[in-house]
């Protein structure tokens, strides 16, 4: 015979089922197993203003994480994304073999460590067109 739990769950039964669940959670808890609302968090690059001059310090004290998706908007007539090393985002240099986003609406999957992103367009990293972003 089966029956929901009702009430407020009160009869043993339910009790049990309830109990089974919350150690479930523990459990995945302990394991470093996420719930899925709290894994995946979107980041509007630059926020209102996109991906534009200036936003290097836009990443400043942004709780980041793994799999948290960066969302860079812009003009790609005018700008892209390009991933790259902590050198070459030192130099401000789009190295030959560089991941290039020239879409305007790109979606990129932070990995756990720091990943950097410039323009490279010409003179546009130099004007602070750049960002590093730590995820942990």
């Amino acid at each position: 015979m089966s029956r929901a739990c009702g009430r407020g769950g009160a009869d043993k039964a339910c009790r049990f089922v309830h109990l089974g669940l919350l150690l479930d959670v523990v459990l995945a808890l302990r394991r470093g197993v996420q719930p899925a609302a709290a894994s995946q968090r979107e980041w509007p690059v630059g926020d209102s203003s996109g991906w534009t001059f200036g936003v290097v310090g836009w990443p400043n004290y942004k709780p980041f994480k793994s799999g948290d998706v960066l969302v860079f908007t812009y003009d790609p007539s005018s700008h892209n994304v390009v991933a790259v090393s902590d050198v070459d985002y030192a130099l401000c240099k789009v190295p030959a073999n560089a991941t290039t986003y020239s879409s305007g609406d790109d979606r990129v999957t932070l990995s756990r460590g720091v990943a950097f992103f410039i323009c490279g367009f010409p003179g546009h990293c130099d004007k602070g067109m750049k960002i590093a972003v730590t995820a942990r």
